[in-house]
């Protein structure tokens, strides 16, 4: 299997991962923000599948912590209903995201196509953003009264 078929796999399975913890939540905020997850999976098989058929392939930018900030800020002024948001399951996506940011910066290091270099830095990037994401859902399910009544949501600034 080459690595771009690895990926693409790796991709898929992220996001039935995240597809299945959505469907599995009760809360609609943290639903939207697993779906965002699954989505933005998607995106990524996308570009790779791209990659893998072409030389030059282009990737749709993200907005999912942008997307993520709205759905905290339209949670202010209630806290959710946290049955069913189990930590273990955003701490084995935490996992997840951490070794596909790995996996693909190390990938970035052995292609000899700079545009696909490119391309795999940005994944790792955003795979990043989706690890950082998922750091502020665990904070925000450990200490959900106190995090969603800071009215500046500075959890989620871009990085």
């Amino acid at each position: 299997m080459d690595i771009y078929e690895f990926a693409i796999k790796m991709e898929q399975d992220g996001e039935q991962f995240y597809r299945k913890a959505a469907g599995d939540t009760r809360d609609r905020g943290m639903r939207r923000i697993l779906t965002l997850l699954a989505d933005d999976e998607v995106k990524h098989r996308s570009t790779l599948e791209q990659m893998r058929q072409a030389a030059s392939a282009q990737m749709a930018e993200t907005s999912v912590l942008a997307d993520a900030k709205n759905v905290f800020s339209q949670m202010q002024g209630h806290v959710p209903n946290l049955r069913g948001l189990q930590t273990d399951v955003y701490l084995q996506a935490q996992e997840i995201e951490r070794q596909s940011h790995q996996f693909y910066m190390e990938k970035a290091d052995q292609v000899s196509d700079p545009s696909h270099r490119a391309l795999f830095v940005r994944i790792a990037e955003e795979e990043r953003q989706h690890l950082l994401l998922l750091e502020h859902v665990i904070e925000f399910l450990s200490r959900p009264k106190v995090w969603i009544e800071n009215a500046e949501f500075n959890h989620l600034d871009e990085y």
